[in-house]
């Protein structure tokens, strides 16, 4: 099995995977059904596992997502259900959700209403709901190819759903939310050109690209959370590292404690705000 692997880790290196072994051990792990740590129990495969194996690193080499392959996107403590049509989510948004995690921790059950915006899989809300509980959740997503994912991977948790454009969503909610945290797009439209295949030939557009200058999605973020929010509540979003001090001038009218904070790779990837006391 450790040829096996290897093998594969080559083909998928070549290819310049910037993972080859990991992605290998997960592609035929995939197929034998069984988790990577456990591949070294497998006796051998059979000629129809091989050439499903074969089949499956030929399109990680070609380029697809290996999530898309597997169906599957790993995120904080989710195993979520992801594929054409949603955004797969990545690990630098895990810290956004450890900052969230701790701030609602602090308030008691009963003060901990959210409302997840641009929800996409539902990575943010399910983490949230695993790893704390007495939350009241809503999410709002746009797509409908992406919605399908959301309430599947959102089946077992007790949370509102909405299909819709997140300018409009939960008006009943208006002036009562403790948190609203979204990882709303951020990308340029010039950058399209500069992106990688897998991504820009993979991912949604809708879930990516956001006006010329990346900002247009985090200016109705910035106004949806004005108006969710109570006073003292608080605002998450990511943000493209570039957009740093642009993202804090959106947070400044309504806002205090208005702050870019920095993701696993310590690059500024996410502003948090309170929202400030009204007249």
């Amino acid at each position: 099995m450790t040829e096996l692997v290897h093998e594969i880790a080559g083909l998928l290196g070549r290819s310049g995977v910037a993972s080859p072994a990991p992605e290998a051990r997960t592609l035929v792990a995939h197929v034998l059904g069984v988790e990577p740590r456990d591949l070294l129990r497998v006796r051998g495969v059979s000629d129809e596992q091989r050439a499903m194996i074969d089949a499956l690193a030929a399109r990680r080499a070609a380029g697809e997502p290996l999530q898309h392959i597997t169906g599957l996107a790993y995120f904080r403590y989710e195993t979520l259900s992801v594929g054409p049509g949603v955004f797969i989510p990545r690990p630098e948004t895990e810290e956004m959700v450890g900052w969230a995690l701790s701030e609602l921790a602090r308030r008691p059950v009963g003060a901990r209403r959210v409302v997840e915006l641009c929800a996409g899989s539902g990575a943010i809300t399910a983490a949230l709901a695993r790893e704390l509980g007495g939350l009241d959740l809503y999410a709002v997503e746009l797509s409908a190819d992406a919605f399908g994912y959301l309430e599947r991977n959102l089946e077992a948790v007790d949370v509102h759903l909405v299909l819709g454009d997140m300018a409009s969503a939960f008006p009943e909610l208006d002036g009562t939310v403790d948190l609203v945290i979204a990882n709303p797009p951020y990308i340029p439209e010039a950058h399209r050109v500069i992106l990688p295949d897998d991504v820009v030939l993979h991912d949604p557009h809708l879930a990516l690209f956001s006006g010329a200058d990346g900002l247009d999605a985090l200016r109705v973020v910035a106004e949806t959370s004005s108006r969710l929010l109570k006073p003292g509540g608080l605002v998450a979003a990511e943000h493209d590292e570039s957009h740093a001090e642009d993202v804090v001038r959106l947070f400044a009218d309504g806002f205090h404690d208005v702050t870019s904070r920095r993701d696993l790779t310590r690059r500024p990837r996410y502003v948090t705000a309170v929202r400030s006391w009204q007249d």
